[in-house]
């Protein structure tokens, strides 16, 4: 069963308010990552358009995902957010449990959130009644984040220890199996193109409606599971940060991190060998080298916000980060392009250079989105799925 340690902060419960104290470094590390999806990476691509400066192209096309293998800092957001939400589960849920709530309670509040956040992916890929049911796209990053998520924290909740880490590894290593070793049908077995793998078959076999494309799909059934190790390693983490102060120090758990990231990184490129880096599958090699990116990362920023206190420049990203879930599904139904274009176009229209004008551009917007999230996390408004 679940091994309780001793809380030293808190993290949001599960379709709970806001709670006072909250771990910083996660918050601001998770408004980092959803600054790039919310505009951040136009930056560069404004600079290399404009510019031609190779560095400004060097980078951004480290903000665009490869066709097919490959790896870009690109491909590391989606998965770090799922790494973060499991980070944040020790925080929450093991203070319930530990406070005495069943695991039957836990489990249907875990569920409950994991089927909200699918439907919201749905509505979000296609809104309400606006397609035929088969022209609805069913999987969505809402969906993965719910569903990964769910299955990471039921095993949290009902795994040991020791079977967590036996979780992680057997979803890795059976996703492997199932997809190097079943044969799909006019394919054979081992051949992970875009028409020839098993999980492309499953999701046109088996998923109604269209998927991103024609013959695949990048968030569809059988590339969830290598997913909820993404957020299991982020459980391992925060039960790592969770341990008490007093048997492990701050700098020992940094460092704790930091030499688990380097190996995961490098087990990950090993494993590219025979089973290649791939977003669009979700490989299990992927998962590896995403996680031990995550980790180094979660490692820097504890580092520095929570162990050194360095924290003025934190409201920049916190604001972002503990409206994630909002500021992701608001651009759907707010224009912020409008409302930048109204109060910043007449300022940028005197700019004489594209780049100037560009840049500028790309910084109204992301100015006014942030205003707009400043002003409920002033007001204490945070979307809790």
């Amino acid at each position: 069963m679940h091994q309780p340690s001793t809380l030293t902060t808190t993290e949001p419960a599960v379709a709970q308010p806001a709670p006072v104290r909250r771990l910083l470094s996660l918050d601001t590390l998770r408004g980092f990552d959803m600054f790039w999806i919310i505009g951040g990476e136009d930056i560069f691509h404004v600079l290399a358009k404009t510019t031609g400066w190779a560095w400004a192209v060097l980078v951004a096309e480290q903000f665009v995902h490869p066709d097919w293998n490959g790896f870009t800092f690109y491909d590391l957001i989606f998965p770090l957010f799922l790494f973060m939400a499991g980070v944040s589960t020790p925080f929450s849920i093991g203070s319930r449990l530990e406070k005495g709530a069943s695991q039957s309670e836990l489990a249907r509040k875990i569920i409950t959130r994991g089927l909200i956040l699918v439907l919201l992916g749905i509505i979000y890929n296609n809104g309400l009644f606006t397609r035929t049911l088969d022209d609805i796209r069913y999987p969505s990053v809402l969906g993965r984040i719910g569903l990964a998520g769910m299955f990471a924290q039921l095993i949290y909740v009902y795994a040991g220890r020791r079977a967590q880490y036996g979780w992680y590894a057997g979803l890795l290593l059976g996703y492997w199996a199932l997809m190097m070793l079943v044969p799909v049908p006019g394919c054979g077995a081992g051949v992970i193109t875009q028409e020839c793998n098993l999980a492309s078959y499953l999701d046109r076999t088996l998923l109604p409606g269209r998927l991103l494309r024609s013959n695949h799909d990048p968030l569809g059934i059988l590339s969830t599971l290598p997913a909820i190790s993404n957020a299991l390693l982020g459980i391992f983490a925060g039960n790592l940060l969770r341990a008490d102060g007093r048997t492990m120090s701050q700098q020992r758990k940094t460092g704790m991190l930091a030499i688990a990231g380097v190996a995961l990184l490098l087990l990950g490129w090993a494993w590219d060998l025979a089973f290649p880096v791939n977003k669009n599958l979700w490989t299990s090699s992927y998962v590896l080298i995403t996680g031990g990116l995550s980790l180094l990362l979660l490692a820097l920023f504890y580092w520095v916000i929570d162990v050194k206190g360095i924290q003025k420049w934190t409201i920049l990203f916190t604001v972002i980060g503990m409206n994630s879930v909002l500021i992701y599904l608001a651009g759907k139904f707010i224009d912020f392009n409008h409302t930048a274009q109204y109060i910043f176009g007449g300022l940028i229209s005197f700019l004489s250079s594209d780049t100037a004008k560009g840049l500028a551009g790309v910084l109204a917007l992301l100015a006014v989105k942030w205003v707009f999230l400043y002003f409920l996390y002033r007001k204490k408004v945070f979307l809790r799925v």
